[in-house]
Order: C-alpha cells, then structure tokens, then sequence
C-alpha cells in the first residue's frame, strides 16, 4: 500500500474513534441511568454528535481527507474525488475507529450499564434504530440524511472559508440533520457509526444488554452508501 495512503488511512481510523467516542458518550450520558446528564434529551445528542463529528476532524485532518464515513468515501470516489486505491483501506480504518470508540464508552460508562435495565437504552447508546420500524421508510431516512449530508460537504467544496474553519462548519451540517432530519432513525448517515459499535455491542460482554437487532443492521448501511452516491451525483450535475 502507498505510504501516503497508509498515513491517511491512519488518520480516519483516529477521527472515527474520536467521533465515535464522542457522539456514542453523548448518548450513553443521556440514555443511561445514574449518568449527571441522564435525560438530558435529543438536543443534548444532536449537539454532542455535531462537536464528535468536528473533533474527529480536528483530530485527523492533517493526515488526510478526514471522511471517517465510508458513505463520504465511496460517493467521493464515485466522482473522482478519492482514489479507488484508498477506498478499502479507509473503510477498513474507519471500522475498526468505530469499534474501538464504542469500546471505550463501554470503559467510560462501565457501572452504568449495570444500572441500567433497558436493553434498547444499552443499544442505543451504540447503534442506530427506528422510532417506528418501517424498513422502506427507515431506508428513505438514512437516504436522505446522507444525501443532504453529501451535498452539503460538496457545496463546502465551492466556497471560501478560513483554513481551519471548515470542521465547524462540517459539526454544524451534522447537527442540522439531526435536528431536523433524525428523528425518525437516530440519522446514521454512515455506515461505520452504526456498524463498528453494534458489532462491539455484540461482542463485548456488557451488562443487561440484549440483541444487537442484526435484522435492522443493514438499513444504516446501505441507506447512506445509496444517499451519499445520489448526493456527489446531483452535486456533479449542477454548473
């Protein structure tokens, strides 16, 4: 593998672990019991996983393009944006980020899950799932978050920022969808969020959790691979 893609995958494994570590500890801080910020609600998660999302790009954009999503990457590639050659090697970085942030929430969290007797609560705190379970529907949700998501990162593309701002602004995009676009699926908008800490939640050996609901696991997936392709190509198209 080429050095510099080495380097570059490095960093989105660093930035999916501080996006991860972030966004899931927001949502066990608010989800489960005993926590000072227990209850604290959907706007204390959608804040908390906007400031995860531009931390983790602080965190690796000096090494790389800080995707840390592989939605961004394949759409990325799709229009030329990203070598196909990076393509497996950030997916892979950016899964095992994931799982590894939703590891140490389960250190960070560790006598809580005890406390806590709701098993979609303990999932919750790791993977996405649906307020009313209606796969088309759940599909349509994550497609339009990613696409809206995609879009929104290529607009970035056309505009003049001070260096060092984008981040923020990138943590804003993402707080926006979440509030106005989240509700109805917990918006995963990538496929190595949800999927790296439900495999740690399958794994690992967590108090009074349940299943790690596999029948849903592909919504999360697919969804935002399908809306993030739509989003760089309808971006492609404009003038």
């Amino acid at each position: 593998m080429d050095n510099s893609i080495m380097v570059q995958a490095l960093g989105e494994l660093v930035g999916t672990f501080i996006l991860v570590l972030l966004g899931d500890g927001v949502v066990a801080g608010v989800s489960l019991a005993k926590t000072k910020a227990n209850g604290a609600g959907w706007i204390a998660i959608t804040l908390g996983w906007g400031f995860a999302v531009t931390l983790g790009v602080y965190a690796s954009s000096f090494m790389g393009p800080a995707h840390l999503n592989p939605a961004v990457t394949v759409a990325f590639a799709i229009i030329g944006k990203t070598p196909w050659a990076a393509v497996l090697p950030f997916i892979i970085a950016q899964m095992i980020g994931a799982f590894l942030g939703a590891v140490v929430v389960w250190v960070q969290y560790y006598p809580h899950w005890a406390a806590t007797k709701d098993q979609a609560a303990i999932l919750g705190t790791f993977a996405t799932g649906p307020a009313i379970r209606s796969p088309f529907a759940n599909m349509m949700s994550e497609l339009i978050g990613t696409f809206v998501l995609i879009f929104s990162l290529l607009a970035l593309t056309r505009g003049q920022f001070t260096d060092g701002l984008n981040p923020l602004v990138v943590g804003v995009i993402i707080t926006a969808i979440g509030l106005s676009l989240g509700g109805t699926t917990g918006y995963a908008i990538n496929p190595a969020r949800d999927l790296g800490p439900r495999i740690a939640h399958a794994v690992l050996p967590i108090a009074n959790k349940g299943d790690s609901d596999w029948s849903y696991a592909w919504i999360p997936v697919v969804g935002p691979i399908i809306g993030g392709i739509l989003g760089a190509l309808c971006f492609v198209m404009l003038p």
